[in-house]
């Protein structure tokens, strides 16, 4: 599952392409890149009164930054990006400043330390640290937690209509079956989707073994007959219109699909499961430090956490707020016991990232795109 939607383009990469990026369980919106550093004339409270907040549209339900606000006088800027990389090429041009609150994806996360973008948090100064589940915590991109808060999390997963398709369907194999001819719709992240083709091949998402790639390629192309559909965004209104009976979407698509129509089925394939984090940080220069902390602690507080994991539709990642969720969604923002295994994402040398590109674009010349 992922909220998970509208996730990285064609040249995104990592784990991001499991966890994050743009829109919410309850609109399904896409995020525009509306990017654009703060100026003066945005920051119109001066000092600890304003919170440059710069992450996906539609991360935060309108009641919750209202809430913050009302409580704390503390205005918040609410800029966007629409992939992980845009969101670098910015706070690299703003040497780790401009921005004061930064949610992105684990693997890009992973860079923006190695660059020193981001500063250490005070943890002092966040009383409800202890909230944060520690399943989520200790990753590569953060293996100390000295960084960054997970804010959600997702997997890729399979969904399908068992009226619209002849059998049953437990893992990616599944997919290439010749029934699901025309049938099937898939999210349009290379790394996630070539790597379907990897696990099927017992291979690990991450190989940099370029002749494994390349085999796994070839292995996609028996695919395309089943592609109908290649897209980011609102992958689950075809599942649910019926223009495909199959597909892979992020989490967030799953939740609202299965919301809207539970005799769905939802897969958790027996290759094993891509698995995807996004995180706050607070940018190495953040000008509003104070401001960060208090926005960050405010959001880990159980009510409030369980209102965005309602409203992203992301599987929660704050423990004290699992409780509080609504029962509705409990199925689809918890974590579930029969996930199976599961592999993170990460970045890769550059030959194997070229390999995966020519896949990518030999997949898609296939499929008619």
């Amino acid at each position: 599952m992922k909220k998970l939607i509208s996730a990285v383009l064609a040249l995104a990469l990592g784990a991001g392409m499991l966890a994050g990026c743009g829109g919410n369980a309850n609109t399904g919106s896409s995020a525009p890149d509306n990017s654009a550093a703060p100026s003066s004339s945005d920051t119109a409270p001066a000092g600890d009164k304003t919170l440059n907040l710069y992450t996906w549209q539609g991360m935060f339900p309108q009641e919750v930054l209202d809430g913050f606000t009302q409580e704390t006088g503390i205005a918040i800027n609410y800029a966007n990006f629409d992939t992980d990389e845009n969101m670098l090429a910015r706070l690299e041009a703003a040497g780790g400043g401009d921005y004061d609150v930064v949610i992105a994806d684990d693997y890009i996360i992973q860079t923006v330390i190695a660059e020193g973008l981001a500063q250490k948090l005070d943890t002092a100064k966040l009383a409800n640290w202890g909230n944060i589940d520690p399943v989520f915590q200790g990753q590569f991109y953060d293996p100390t937690n000295e960084y960054t808060v997970p804010y959600g999390s997702g997997v890729q997963t399979i969904v399908y209509n068992p009226a619209l398709v002849q059998k049953e369907i437990t893992g990616y194999g599944d997919l290439w079956d010749e029934t699901l001819k025309d049938n099937l719709a898939v999210i349009g992240n290379y790394r996630v989707v070539n790597g379907m083709a990897l696990k099927v091949m017992g291979e690990s998402y991450n190989t940099e073994d370029t002749a494994t790639i390349e085999a796994a390629g070839k292995k996609l192309l028996e695919l395309a007959p089943n592609i109908r559909l290649i897209k980011n965004d609102n992958v689950q209104d075809d599942l649910l219109s019926g223009e495909v009976g199959a597909a892979v979407m992020y989490t967030s698509q799953v939740t609202l699909a299965m919301l809207t129509d539970p005799t769905l089925k939802v897969v958790y394939p027996t290759e094993g499961v891509g698995f995807g984090i996004m995180g706050t940080f607070v940018p190495s220069k953040a000008p509003h430090p104070e401001a960060a902390h208090a926005f960050i602690d405010y959001v880990l507080r159980p009510e409030v956490s369980a209102q965005c994991f309602e409203y992203m539709g992301y599987y929660c990642t704050n423990q004290a707020a699992r409780d509080l969720i609504n029962d509705a969604y409990k199925p689809f923002l918890l974590l579930p016991d029969n996930i199976g295994e599961t592999e993170m994402i990460q970045p890769i040398a550059a030959a194997a990232e070229e390999a995966h590109n020519r896949v990518w674009t030999e997949f898609k010349t296939a499929c008619g795109g």
